[in-house]
C-alpha cells in the first residue's frame, strides 16, 4: 500500500511544483505572486481546450503555458508599470479569470463546472523497461507522464540558474533591494516582469498536469486552492527550489494519503479531506516560528 500512497504522491505534486517554482522565481524578484491560482486555472483550461481540438498533447500544453505566460505578464504589468498592489492584483486576477472561464463554459460550451472536450488526448504515460516490474521502485516512477519528469528536472536547473547565472544574480539583487539594483543600471521592472511572465507560465503548466495528466478533463473548481497552497511552499521554503519542491512533496504526500483513507471507508470524508490543508497550516506555523526564532536571535 505505501508504494501506492508514495506513487499518488508524487503524482499529486506536480502541479504544486511547477506553480511553487513559479512563485518562487517571482518572490527572488521581490514580488509575492497571489495570482498563481488564476494562472493554473487558466492552463487548465486552454491546455483541455486545444488538446481537444487538435487532438494533440503537445499542442494543448504548449497553449496552456502561453496563455500562463500572457496573464503572468499582464499581472506583472499591473504591478510594475501602474503600480498596483500585488495582494490585492493578485486576488483581483483570480477571482476574474474564475469568472470569466465559468461564463465561457455555460454560455460558449453550454455546460456547468466541467468540460470533457471530444478528442482530448491526455499526457502519455512513459513506461521504463526493466524497472515497471521492480517492486516500490517501478510503482514509484515508471508509467509517469513526461510533465512529471520535467517537475524533477526544473529544481536543479533552477538551482543552477539562480546562482550560477547573470540572470539570476539580477533576480536575487531586483529582489533583495529594487533601489540598489536600479542605481546600478539595472532594469528592475523588466527584470520582475520577466519573472512574471514564467512565474504565469510554470504555474499554468501545473495547470495542464491537472486537466491533461491526472484526470483527463476540466472543471472550473479542478485547482482546489492549490495556487495558494503553492504560494504556502515556497513561502516555507523561503523561494528556493530544493525546500519549495519538498513542501510540495509534502502536501501531496497527505493528499494522497487523505485519498486512500476515503477509499478504505470509515471515516467523514468531510473531515479527512482537510487533511492535506491542515498539513498547509501547520507548516506555515512552523514557518513563522522559525522566522521569530531567527529574527530574535539577530536582535540578540
Amino acid at each position: 500500500m505505501i508504494d501506492a500512497i508514495l506513487a499518488s504522491a508524487l503524482t499529486l505534486s506536480v502541479p504544486l511544483v511547477f506553480a511553487a517554482l513559479g512563485g518562487a522565481i517571482h518572490r527572488q524578484a521581490g514580488v509575492v505572486n497571489i495570482g498563481l491560482e488564476a494562472h493554473m486555472i487558466t492552463g487548465a483550461f486552454i491546455g483541455a481546450l486545444l488538446s481537444g481540438w487538435t487532438g494533440s498533447w503537445i499542442v494543448g500544453t504548449i497553449a496552456g503555458v502561453v496563455a500562463g505566460a500572457i496573464t503572468g505578464g499582464i499581472m506583472s504589468l499591473l504591478i510594475t508599470r501602474l503600480h498596483g498592489n500585488e495582494i490585492i492584483v493578485g486576488l483581483g486576477f483570480n477571482i476574474v479569470t474564475f469568472g470569466v472561464i465559468g461564463y465561457l463554459l455555460r454560455s460558449v460550451f453550454g455546460v456547468s463546472g466541467t468540460l470533457q472536450p471530444e478528442g482530448l488526448e491526455r499526457l502519455p504515460s512513459l513506461v521504463i523497461p526493466g524497472v515497471a516490474d521492480v517492486p516500490v521502485l517501478g510503482a514509484i516512477v515508471s508509467g509517469k507522464d513526461p510533465l512529471f519528469w520535467l517537475a524533477i528536472l526544473a529544481v536543479p536547473v533552477l538551482v543552477w540558474l539562480f546562482a550560477h547565472t547573470r540572470w539570476g544574480l539580477r533576480l536575487r539583487a531586483t529582489g533583495a533591494s529594487e533601489p540598489a539594483s536600479a542605481s546600478l543600471g539595472l532594469r528592475t521592472a523588466g527584470i520582475r516582469d520577466g519573472a512574471g511572465i514564467i512565474a504565469g507560465a510554470l504555474a499554468a503548466l501545473g495547470g495542464v498536469a491537472l486537466s491533461l495528466g491526472t484526470v483527463g478533463l476540466f472543471n472550473e473548481n479542478m485547482t482546489a486552492g492549490r495556487g495558494y497552497v503553492a504560494l504556502a511552499a515556497f513561502y516555507f521554503g523561503r523561494s528556493r527550489p530544493l525546500p519549495t519542491a519538498l513542501a510540495c512533496l509534502l502536501f501531496g504526500f497527505f493528499d494522497a494519503l487523505q485519498i486512500r483513507i476515503q477509499t478504505s471507508g470509515g471515516f467523514s470524508a468531510d473531515i479527512v479531506s482537510t487533511l492535506p490543508y491542515v498539513a498547509v497550516v501547520v507548516v506555515l506555523a512552523i514557518t513563522g516560528i522559525r522566522q521569530y526564532a531567527r529574527s530574535s536571535r539577530k536582535i540578540a
